[in-house]
């Protein structure tokens, strides 16, 4: 999966396969998380927002899991 940076105080990289949902969250202090099921609406809104935490927070976190 190709990891993209991205320009975030936590976040370092974003990855997402489309194939199987599955996106790959790398947090700056915290290393690589794997969330799955994840509908490719979630994933251009995420690398959209212009708060990629507040995003996370919002929208990824509690729904998906690690």
């Amino acid at each position: 999966m190709k990891m993209i940076p991205v320009s975030s105080l936590a976040i370092a990289q974003i990855g997402y396969d489309h194939q199987s949902r599955q996106l790959d969250i790398e947090f700056r202090e915290i290393g690589v998380y794997s969330y799955y099921n994840v509908p490719p609406h979630i994933y251009e809104g995420f690398m959209n927002a212009s708060s990629k935490g507040q995003y996370f927070n919002e929208h990824i976190r509690d729904q998906y899991g690690d």
